[in-house]
């Protein structure tokens, strides 16, 4: 019994090494605003991840690249011995969740006065490793 779970625990620990994750909380852009950036590279592989969010127009794209960058440095601390293009690194999951609002008022005719949501959102990014032996 003890062997059988020291299997599974190597097992686990390996399929751990080919994943890095990294996530950002309380970004201050709507999470429509940072979905629409997200789909770009959802899928797509870390070099080529790199230069969409690079030469993106979106605001969103600079916070996204920095999260990949994240990423990648979380996998290169668990896989010092591998190098990234060998690896195959790329965009496993990424989804992007809302946060809080800061609400605020803005003066309105007649007296009255409106509600402004101004949203926040946290985004998490998975990479994974398409290996050479696939």
């Amino acid at each position: 019994m003890g062997s059988r779970k020291h299997n599974m625990a190597t097992q686990l620990k390996e399929a751990r090494k080919s994943k890095a994750f990294a996530k950002i909380t309380n970004c201050p852009t709507s999470p429509r605003k940072m979905r629409l950036v997200a789909d770009l590279v959802r899928g797509v592989e870390v070099e080529k991840a790199l230069q969409i969010l690079k030469f993106s127009s979106k605001e969103a794209s600079r916070n996204l690249e920095k999260l990949l960058m994240s990423a990648i440095a979380n996998w290169q601390a668990k896989n010092e011995d591998a190098s990234i293009e060998d690896a195959g690194l790329f965009v496993k999951s990424i989804f992007v969740d809302s946060a809080g609002m800061l609400k605020r008022l803005r003066p309105a005719p007649q007296g009255r006065a409106h509600r402004i949501r101004k949203r926040s959102n946290h985004v998490t990014l998975e990479l994974g490793a398409k290996n050479k032996s696939n």
